[in-house]
Formats: C-alpha cells, structure tokens, sequence
C-alpha cells in the first residue's frame, strides 16, 4: 500500500472515531423550516419553483448530454471519483415520485435521502441548507409537474475508503451545520436577498472555495479558489482574482447576467452558469446578488515572490520564444502592446485572469479556446480559437510565460509539464 492510500485510509479511520463521539450531540430537527422575507412576490409556487430551479442551476447537474430534463445520468468528475447526479423527475420507480415535501427537504436542508441515506456533498446541500422551507416546497411543486422519465439513476464510482458512506457521519460532524439563512438586522433588503442567493441556491461557493483533501472548504480567510472540471473557479474575495469590491455594481450586474463587462468575460463553466442560469435571473435578483458579492471583505494579498516555473538561466530563452509565437498568432489580436481591441479581443497588460497565481485557465483558454456565452444582452460573443493542435506543449507554455511577464505583468513563468497537465478533461 503506498504512502498516500495509507494516509487516506487512516484519514477516514480517524474521521469514524470523531464520529463516533460527535454524531449522537449533531442530531438535528429535520422539520426545522425557517422563512423569511426573501421570497420571489407574486407567482404561484411552482412558477416560483420553475425560477428557482433555473436560478439554481439544477438542470446542468440533473441531465446528461442528449437526456431527458432532470432524468439524471449527468457524470461529475471529482478527486473522489466519479458521480451520477439522480433523477429527479416524479417517476414512482427511478425518480422522486414516491418522495413527499418533507423528504425533499430533508434532502435539501440536511442532505439526507428519503430511506435516511446520508447523501454526498457533492450536491451542494451544505449550501441549500441555507434555503428557506418556502422556497424548497416551491421547487419541489415545480419538479412535481415534470414529466417522469423512467431511468434508474447510476451508482457512483468512487475510489476507497469514499465509497463507503459511513464515512460521511465524520465529515458532517467536522464540516456541516444545517442552518436555514437568517436576514442580518444591519444590512438592507438588497444585500440580504443577494447573500441568500449566493450563499444559497447558487451555491457560488460550491465552486470558488478551496476543499482540503476530504473535500471540505478550507477556512474562510484562506485566499484560495476551487479546481472545479480542471478549471480554476478563482477566490471571490481577492482583488487580484475575482474580488470585485472596487467594480460599479452596474458591472458586476452585466457580469453574472450577460456574461461580459467591461472588465472580464465568463469562460469555461461560469460561461455556461451564465448561459443556463444567471441570465434568467430577474434585474432585482442580479442588483442584489451584485450588491453582496461586492461587499465581500477584501482579503489582503499574501507578500510573496513570484515562483518561477522557468530556471532563471533559461527565462530569456523562454521569452524569446515566447515573443515571436506572440507576434505571429495573438499580436493581430491583442496588440503587439498587450492592449488588446476592443470589443473583441481583451487586454492582456495587466489582466488579472492572466496573471493570477493558478494558470490553470489561461492554459485551457489557449488550448482549447475560450468563448463567453451567448446571452441577450450579448447574443454574438466573439471568441478565441483553440491552438493545441498548431502550437506544442512547450510553445504554449512559452507564448504563456511571455505575457505573464510582458507590459509591467509580474506572474510566475509555465512549463510544458505544465501545460501537458491540463490538456484533457472536460471543456466545461
């Protein structure tokens, strides 16, 4: 058994006798629902459920490619291994048609299935804890009047010792509360209704929270983001990633949902929260969400050196390189000096999502391209095309060093390896 299996095995085994001492003391009232003034106004509740469910995001994780709606089957990729969302369609057999509201919320709020299963967090129950009872029957009233698909939902396939569900008694135990959302006294109705939407149903930090190696969040002033489908969901409260505590909020509205601002552009999986959520959000819904993601205490830069990737000796044979693949397929582009043209291309001096430490995305961008999603309010994004099969490893990361180091940008250099690294896996 190598060191890192025995590591993981006695990690599990230390988090059963936890366990054992910590579960009879976090037993708590399934039935305890809270409401608040939070809700959507005047619409029936599965209207309300049909905009929750949109706004939540549930069809992304529920449907696999060329499924029926919410039929499940959708395959998610995690350290862990591998999981199958459920369906959750109102099938009596395969679906959640036997289930009453009360096991839905039990699901929602305690992360518990209907037979009692204790349920994997990769379904962000630790965030719906948050929801309100009113809203989780609302969503429920919605999935009710869906048409059942009958599909058995596939077993995960996870590595050992995650694939034995004892061990989520010690991971609730050491990283969740269940704990219905309550208005801060202080605050306004705005910031309120945006706090209970991203802490809540959509479960931003799901995402742009680091995990540790059991796949809890790590504490809240660490200034870490989340590898999510290998790509880099980058800490909300970092300026130099994806704070937006100095943005107007009319930016940070176009943002979440447009896609774009003057600022950034969504790529990746944000590209495809926007396109499939965000952008149906009501104006209200998005100024709120906007006012509280700006309010986010800024967390302070840590003061370090950039760790350079590249031996020195080798830095100016790299951006030599680097230099001339530059000129010769981005400049047109983005400008022999980095400022890019406007509105197509963007500015890479002083870019933040080039230069912040992970270069995780810039490397996927480069790979395989990087497209904003089509919305209303920007129906035809332009795009950059992907370069994996006109540039090698090593020319990728070469154009890459270059820019992270040209136009006064001050980040650490790529390697090959590097790039090779996150040359697979999915797109979004």
């Amino acid at each position: 058994m190598s060191l890192k299996r025995l590591a993981a095995v006695l990690a599990a085994l230390t988090l059963l006798v936890i366990a054992s001492v910590l579960w009879l003391g976090l037993r708590h009232d399934r039935n305890t629902a809270g409401s608040s003034p939070l809700q959507i106004e005047a619409a029936s509740p599965v209207e309300r459920g049909r905009y929750l469910a949109t706004l939540g995001n549930c069809r992304a994780c529920h449907t696999q490619p060329g499924g029926a709606d919410y039929a499940g089957g959708h395959m998610i990729p995690t350290p862990f291994g591998q999981f199958f969302a459920p369906n959750i369609t109102p099938d009596a057999d395969t679906g959640i048609g036997r289930w009453t509201a009360d096991d839905f919320w039990a699901a929602l709020h305690e992360g518990r299935s209907r037979n009692g299963k204790l349920l994997y967090p990769v379904f962000p129950y630790t965030n719906y804890t948050r929801m309100t009872r009113d809203d989780s029957d609302a969503l429920f009233a919605y999935l009710r009047t869906l048409a059942p698909v009958q599909q058995a939902s596939r077993e995960h396939e996870l590595r050992f010792p995650f694939n034995l569900r004892v061990m989520l008694i010690g991971w609730r135990a050491l990283f969740f509360r269940p704990a219905v959302f309550q208005p801060a006294a202080d605050q306004d109705a705005a910031w309120n209704r945006g706090a209970y939407l991203v802490q809540g149903l959509t479960h931003c930090s799901a995402c742009h929270e680091a995990r540790n190696a059991l796949g809890g969040t790590q504490a809240r002033n660490n200034p870490a983001g989340g590898l999510v489908l290998d790509w880099y969901a980058p800490v909300l409260s970092a300026a130099a990633e994806a704070g937006v505590q100095d943005w107007p909020i009319e930016q940070i509205e176009a943002l979440l949902a447009v896609g774009k601002a003057d600022r950034a552009s969504t790529l990746g999986p944000m590209a495809e929260v926007v396109y499939e959520s965000l952008q149906h959000g009501r104006p209200e819904d998005m100024h709120a969400m906007a006012v509280y993601l700006k309010s986010i205490p800024q967390t302070p830069e840590p003061d370090r050196e950039p760790a350079p990737r590249v031996l020195p000796g080798d830095l100016q044979k790299v951006r030599a390189s680097g230099e001339k693949l530059y000129g010769e397929h981005c400049a047109q582009c983005h400008g022999d000096d980095g400022l890019g043209r406007a509105p197509a291309a963007p500015a890479l001096a002083g870019n933040r999502a080039v230069t912040m430490d992970s270069a995780v995305n810039p490397i996927r961008v480069v790979l395989f391209g990087g497209y904003a999603p089509g919305t209303a309010g920007n129906p035809r994004p332009f795009g950059m095309p992907p370069y994996s099969a006109a540039l090698s490893k090593q020319e990728i990361a070469d154009v890459l060093t270059y820019v992270r180091t040209s136009w006064g940008n001050d980040a650490r250099s790529i390697t090959a390896v590097e790039v090779q690294r996150h040359a697979s896996g999915p797109l979004w």
